[in-house]
């Protein structure tokens, strides 16, 4: 498959503090692929400069073997969407108008939505099970049906590739299956490029065609689960002891916090 992005050569600062460092990797076009890393690692700074919110220092940025670097927020918005990590509290408008603000980048000067416009917000919002909340005020909803309307906003906008910056914090158990199901589907029947950044490193295993791991703004280790998750590169990414194991659902690794009260205590001598 091609690519539908090509990072090369990124390195990003905030005044002196630089929080990207030389990074450069590609992802294929349907591909399901995720960013790991401890806190502070640069994990949302690099989603920042993908979706053309934050302008590298160095380095250049290519979707589908044309240049990020120029193209209108607009234009761009055609092309790739943002579910964002903060969910907005005070929006005064009830989930259908949201999911609407989807089309924006497809409306005319008058900003008048068209029967076409109508039509997709509402296989939009069935994809998204959130159909039945069309006319509840966004911020009477909860953190989970929340989530789902953004993305249901995302899907609005026919994008090629869609960029979430943690979409499963916050949310319960089923919450989170739901909304990686729902990328799934959007990967497997849509052809849809899925970004996204997590800290669960299980949901990734099981989820992800390709991991992307980080620490300090650069990457460490690049590959399928398999290849990424073992415990050596765990470790000298996270600090912290794991065990790595097998997956007894799906063949990927299985990884397990091991908390300081349960290891052996060592040996005097």
């Amino acid at each position: 498959m091609k690519p539908s992005l090509d990072v090369r050569n990124v390195s990003l600062a905030y005044g002196r503090s630089t929080v990207l460092r030389d990074i450069s990797f590609s992802v294929r076009e349907g591909e399901f692929f995720i960013i790991i890393g401890p806190n502070g690692s640069g994990k949302s700074s690099l989603l920042k400069v993908i979706a053309g919110i934050a302008r590298p220092g160095t380095g250049d940025v290519e979707l589908f073997g044309r240049p990020l670097r120029g193209r209108s927020r607009k234009t761009l918005a055609r092309t790739i969407a943002v579910v964002p990590q903060t969910q907005p509290m005070d929006v005064p408008f009830c989930v259908a108008e949201v999911v609407l603000m989807g089309r924006s980048p497809y409306m005319g000067l008058l900003g008048m939505e068209s029967p076409e416009d109508l039509r997709i917000a509402e296989n939009a919002m069935s994809f998204t099970g959130v159909s039945e909340l069309a006319r509840r005020k966004f911020d009477r909803l909860s953190t989970g049906e929340r989530q789902r309307v953004l993305i249901a906003r995302a899907i609005c906008q026919q994008p090629r590739i869609m960029v979430l910056d943690e979409p499963t914090a916050s949310l319960d158990l089923a919450h989170q299956v739901h909304i990686m199901e729902l990328m799934e589907r959007l990967r497997s029947h849509d052809g849809t490029t899925i970004i996204m950044v997590s800290h669960d490193l299980n949901l990734a295993a099981m989820y992800a065609d390709r991991l992307l791991l980080m620490r300090s703004g650069r990457i460490i280790s690049s590959g399928s689960p398999g290849e990424v998750l073992n415990y050596e590169t765990l470790e000298r990414a996270y600090g912290c002891v794991l065990l790595v194991d097998g997956n007894p659902v799906k063949n990927v690794p299985r990884i397990t916090l091991v908390p300081a009260h349960a290891l052996p205590p060592k040996s005097g001598g």
